[in-house]
């Protein structure tokens, strides 16, 4: 039975995850950023699955202290930690970059890459000390360099993530510690959907895009949840919009018609 702890889970990708890895047998330990975020959480999934494989603890992930408090918590309560998965991440407003304030780029920020450093340093940690385990960081937009308009924040940190990962697994080589990459591709979530929201015109250009490639939480996490329940190959890369796939959906897009945003 592993353990799994899953940073950003109250909703979205990481919610969607606990719930599988729980449909799966597993222990899971969900998190967001508050208590009135987490405690819902914890009573939608306890009434599917038992009680006693779950596990909630409130954390703020730009915050060190906090996220060793959650690492010391899972263990104390589970006795180990096999898997964890840096999944809390914001995007940020469909505006140009210079329209930014500072409180939202320092956010965006410290949330995708502050956030997953602070959680592969205390997991890391806490899994050479007890003998080994595996740590995820999230891809998203930009990742692999592309660059998109009113982006540019949110892609920046990803790409650096993506450095940041790349490195993590260099120096882990000789460890009992895996480090994975784990992309999920578009997935229709509040985060995807929140730059667009009041923006009638920027989101009706998005859309035909967005309907090609975006997915259901529903549809991606199964995948990915199996995928890392499978994965014992330190660097490896769990992605489910893959290059293929995205060709294959554009190509097949004027006869195949997608609709996951209504």
């Amino acid at each position: 039975m592993k353990t799994i702890v899953i940073t950003g889970s109250t909703r979205g990708i990481g919610y969607g995850l606990a719930s599988e890895f729980l449909k799966h047998g597993c222990q899971v330990v969900v998190s967001g950023r508050s208590q009135s975020s987490v405690d819902p959480a914890l009573a939608q999934l306890a009434q599917s699955y038992p009680a006693d494989r779950i596990f909630a603890k409130p954390c703020d992930v730009t915050q060190l202290e906090q996220v060793q408090a959650l690492w010391d918590a899972a263990k104390a309560h589970f006795d180990h930690v096999d898997v964890w998965i840096n999944n809390a991440g914001l995007s940020n407003s469909a505006v140009p970059f210079w329209q930014l304030d500072g409180e939202e780029i320092e956010a965006v920020v410290d949330t995708n890459l502050k956030g997953s450093m602070y959680g592969s340093k205390v997991a890391i940690s806490g899994m050479l000390e007890q003998g080994g385990g595996q740590v995820y960081n999230m891809e998203g937009f930009g990742s692999d360099g592309r660059t998109g308009n009113f982006l540019t924040l949110y892609g920046s940190t990803k790409y650096s993530l993506k450095y940041f990962t790349r490195s993590l697994i260099e120096e882990t080589k000789t460890t009992p510690v895996q480090v994975c990459y784990l992309s999920p591709g578009m997935v229709v979530t509040d985060m995807l959907m929140a730059p667009y929201e009041g923006k009638p015109q920027e989101y009706a250009r998005a859309k035909r895009v967005l309907n090609i490639l975006a997915d259901k939480v529903e549809t991606v996490t199964p995948y990915l949840a199996q995928k890392i329940l499978e994965n014992n190959q330190h660097g490896a890369k769990i992605a489910w919009l893959d290059n293929k796939k995205i060709f294959l959906r554009f190509l097949t897009a004027p006869f195949v018609k997608r609709n996951v945003l209504d």
